[in-house]
């Protein structure tokens, strides 16, 4: 039976736990972990939509919604890191969601779990368990490109040769246009972002590259190992640049997300850090 998607309380920020009796503030009943999920540059939390039950019995899942789209369409979307990061970490901890939890994200999504774990660190509060990071770069890379300045038609194009719409052209005018305000936003997002030095994160970190990806390439990608002091994989997929939406790459990372959640010690506690100066 597929686990129902039950909102948590108060907050648009988690559209749904996809966990039927999710408590917020307090750890998953099996004692798993909570696995965060932040999406890619014009993307949702139905992104997500199905990993609860692949990870079922290993990590709960909590998509992030972000302002601009879904139930949120009203909301004006970011177009900087600094405050949606804030505002993230801010969610989470009046939530009870700050602790006992792993953090997974794709293209802009990766950049912004970094800085939600360096944000939530420099707060006091625990690092995440993992940290998966997925189709990015690593952080100080980021600052050489203009996406969100394209033309509509650019843009379009741009998309669809990452694998962001389908190459037949059946994704009509009108659904990209009713998008392109968010992603344009989320793009200038990534674009403006520049990375400030700090120690790096204590927690194990995984990364996952696409043969096919033309904005994150492998030695792009080998750059996070330099962003934690603790364990670094990094592993290699076929495909383009939306892989984790392809079969059989999505089921493959899925695995591995699975795996690397049931080691031994990856439920473990790990302790706040004084904050940063």
């Amino acid at each position: 039976m597929s686990p129902a998607e039950t909102a948590l309380p108060g907050t648009a920020w988690f559209p749904a736990t996809q966990r039927h009796g999710d408590r917020a503030g307090q750890p998953p009943e099996d004692g798993g972990l909570r696995l965060i999920c932040l999406p890619f540059a014009g993307g949702t939390a139905s992104a997500y939509r199905g990993w609860q039950e692949a990870l079922g019995g290993t990590a709960d899942v909590v998509a992030l919604q972000l302002p601009g789209r879904g139930m949120r369409l009203r909301e004006e979307p970011y177009t900087s890191a600094a405050p949606l990061v804030a505002d993230m970490a801010t969610a989470l901890v009046e939530h009870g969601l700050s602790d006992h939890y792993a953090l997974f994200g794709h293209s802009m999504g990766a950049l912004l779990a970094y800085e939600l774990a360096c944000e939530l660190r420099e707060r006091g509060m625990a690092e995440p368990r993992h940290l998966f990071v997925s189709g990015s770069r690593a952080p100080h890379l980021h600052g050489d490109r203009a996406d969100h300045a394209l033309s509509d038609a650019e843009l379009r194009d741009f998309v669809r040769g990452l694998g962001g719409l389908d190459v037949a052209g059946t994704v009509g005018t009108a659904y990209f246009e009713r998008r392109l305000p968010v992603l344009r936003a989320d793009l200038r997002v990534c674009d403006t972002y520049r990375w400030r030095p700090r120690p790096p994160l204590s927690c194990p970190m995984t990364a996952f590259s696409a043969a096919g990806d033309p904005i994150a390439p492998v030695p792009q990608m080998e750059a996070w190992r330099a962003y934690t002091g603790s364990s670094f994989l990094r592993r290699h997929h076929p495909g383009g640049h939306f892989f984790l939406n392809e079969e059989p790459q999505r089921t493959r990372l899925l695995r591995d997300v699975r795996d690397e959640l049931s080691r031994p010690g990856a439920g473990r506690h790990t302790a706040p850090l004084p904050a940063m100066t």
